[in-house]
């Protein structure tokens, strides 16, 4: 008997499994045939339709038959559409459907469309109708509630209803913990992690919003360093111990992304309140000195950024393709961009949209397994559509990070520039000090402040996984002349 090596395996396994699946949707599919034909341009037979296709697996290629099943009704009340819709938003994300238009999606009673439409008003700022479509049709057992109910702790942060924001976020952290045992879909479940974490996270932001920065503290120690989110709080985290005053926390905080773990993270204004915290500390050398490195280390970086988004536009398929050349590791030309394209690519919304395309693609072997000729090809035609919305998705999404990244240098590059203006500033005033200053020591462990939730290592220049975000300076304030 031969022996088998595990990767000439695992393809046998894979190629054995596909032409199951073929074989299983094609002894399926004839209904959906029978159904097309008599369908006489009508979208009346479109929810057999649709069930159908996902009783076989092809989530992508319903898409286009719900999308027209939405548009062309007047007014949708069929409970059987609405519960297909969330099985498939369930595999494929919501991004394909936040494209329908406001009036299409408010004819739906759906749950998980009246969620989309709450969304969108948000993004437009009408938080009342945001709300307002939230409440009306989204029951507690209902699979998007976790979701929405962040959606409303942000609204009502944003209109500064901290207490209710609060209890929103408290509620969408145990209805996502509970929602979390109902499924086995890898997607929903990580969904469903992250929607969690972004809670636990607003919690500690109404706090901060509302000056509340003791409580803030120690409610972002409550995000676990194993979140998907943890990278990116460490900034807000530093902003609220600079509020607190406690600048050697803050530049504890900060010093966390020079760890090799963490590299890929891109904020310039890391930078920014780095140098600002060295000048509310008084240490004009040190703030002046991270000014000059960011200026020479993004400045003339910066100008190839420009030029990339001005010269391919709304190329989407461009920027998916530059993403997917930088993720398989072939990384030339300009660093600044390279560096930001893997912070995006890591972000955990365009992990959902990259997983959920290649999920769409196991789709593309089934359909041209398909025997009848002629519906291989009407199904290729929406699975094509269908994918291709989905490529340009993850390209704008790309797009769009470049974008925000491009305004946060920009915004970044002034700010240090006034920084510098007020460091000139504050050293022509020390020139009217004519004693000499003692020389004094830069750190001493009684400068060091911690609540009960931090501890105390011994750091030994060493980046450790468990210690990540926990480091403190003892720097002494110059500031005062005694």
């Amino acid at each position: 008997m031969r022996l088998w090596k595990k990767e000439s395996l695992k393809i046998f396994l894979v190629s054995t499994a596909m032409v199951l699946n073929i074989a299983a949707a094609e002894a399926g599919l004839a209904n959906v045939w029978s159904l097309i034909k008599s369908s006489d341009g009508g979208v009346g037979n479109y929810p057999q339709i649709i069930s159908n296709l996902i009783d076989r697996g092809l989530y992508f290629t319903s898409i286009p038959y719900i999308k027209e099943y939405l548009v062309s009704s007047s007014s949708i009340k069929n409970k059987e559409i609405d519960q297909l819709i969330d099985k498939v938003v369930t595999v494929v994300g919501i991004k394909q459907f936040e494209i329908l238009p406001i009036r299409v999606l408010a004819r739906s009673k759906a749950p998980i469309l009246r969620y989309i439409l709450a969304k969108k008003y948000f993004r437009e700022g009408k938080y009342t109708s945001a709300l307002s479509s939230l409440n009306a049709s989204i029951p507690n057992n209902h699979s998007s509630k976790p979701f929405a109910l962040l959606l409303e702790g942000s609204i009502f942060s944003i209109t500064k209803r901290y207490k209710n924001a609060i209890e929103a976020y408290k509620e969408c952290i145990s209805k996502s913990d509970s929602d979390l045992s109902k499924y086995n879909n890898k997607n929903r479940k990580r969904q469903l992690k992250i929607n969690r974490d972004y809670c636990v996270v607003g919690i500690a932001r109404a706090q901060f919003s509302a000056g509340s920065f003791d409580r803030a503290n120690l409610s972002y120690l409550d995000l676990e360093k194993s979140s998907h989110i943890w990278p990116e709080i460490l900034f807000e985290e530093a902003w609220n111990s600079f509020y607190q005053r406690d600048f050697n926390r803050t530049l504890g905080k900060l010093v966390t992304y020079k760890a090799p773990l963490l590299t890929y993270i891109f904020n310039p204004e890391i930078e920014v309140l780095r140098a600002l915290t060295f000048f509310e500390l008084c240490l004009y050398g040190d703030a002046k000195k991270v000014a000059a490195s960011f200026q020479e280390k993004y400045e003339a970086q910066s100008g190839g950024l420009s030029g990339l988004l001005r010269k391919h536009g709304k190329d989407y398929k461009y920027y998916y393709l530059l993403a997917k050349t930088i993720a398989k590791g072939r990384q030339r030309g300009n660093r600044l961009i390279i560096q930001l394209t893997n912070s995006i690519i890591r972000d955990p919304t365009y992990r959902e949209l990259h997983d959920s395309f290649q999920d769409g693609r196991e789709e593309l072997a089934v359909v041209r397994g398909i025997t009848n000729r002629t519906l291989r090809r009407v199904l290729s035609v929406n699975l094509r559509d269908a994918l291709l919305l989905q490529r340009n998705l993850i390209g704008g999404y790309v797009r769009k990070g470049l974008e925000l990244y491009k305004y946060q240098l920009r915004q970044s590059f002034i700010g240090m520039s006034n920084i510098k203006l007020e460091i000139l500033r504050k050293r022509k005033k020390e020139l009217y000090y004519l004693e000499k200053e003692k020389p004094r020591a830069r750190g001493d462990i009684k400068n060091l402040k911690r609540n009960e939730k931090q501890y105390f290592w011994n750091f030994n220049g060493e980046f450790w996984a468990d210690e990540l975000g926990d480091y403190v300076f003892s720097l002494k304030s110059k500031c005062d002349k005694t």
